[in-house]
């Protein structure tokens, strides 16, 4: 049961930090760099810089808690109705997110090797950008939405699966098996 419960919490807390940080970021970081004039690149790359650290120790925390709650419901996802496909769903988004937030590092820096790019905003360059940056930070003027979308499926995917473990579910899963 301890172990459980600290596999869900290292989840739930992983996941939420991962969604909540990106897009805060993606909400508040990039658009408010712009008020830095001239300094908007280095704010931004300042930004994601001290948000990076906090993301990778959140993923981590969010992949121990998700293999310690397939362990934890192996029986379950074998046994029960529907919990197969929505663990097999879970995976996918989550190797989405994953894959996209690896490629959007790449991008950050590619955009972080000039201390103080040129730019509108986190993700917006100007005329003046160097060419190579300004390709990144168009691709992550997108991603930035990405992320938060695939962890927020997440969210959702995760909320239906505690749902699935209701007693009455449990006992309605198996039965139909």
């Amino acid at each position: 049961m301890a172990r459980n419960t600290l596999s869900r919490a290292l989840h739930d807390l992983g996941l939420s930090a991962w969604f909540g940080g990106t897009l805060a970021n993606a909400v508040a970081l990039n658009p408010a760099a712009s008020a830095a004039g001239k300094d908007t690149g280095r704010v931004a790359n300042e930004g994601w810089n001290r948000w990076t650290p906090v993301n990778a120790v959140a993923i981590g925390a969010h992949l121990v808690g998700s293999v310690g709650q397939l362990i934890g419901n192996r029986g379950r996802v074998a046994n029960q109705e529907g919990v197969a496909a929505m663990s097999t769903l879970k995976t996918v988004l989550t190797a989405a997110a994953l894959g996209v937030t690896a490629y959007s590092r790449s991008l950050g820096q590619i955009v972080n090797s000039q201390d103080n790019p040129s730019s509108r905003s986190g993700t917006k360059p100007t005329k003046l950008t160097k060419a190579e940056i300004a390709a990144a930070q168009e691709q992550l003027d997108a991603l930035q939405w990405v992320i938060p979308a695939l962890t927020g499926a997440l969210v959702w995917v995760s909320s239906y699966a505690g749902e699935q473990q209701r007693a009455s579910e449990v006992i309605k899963g198996t039965a139909r098996r």
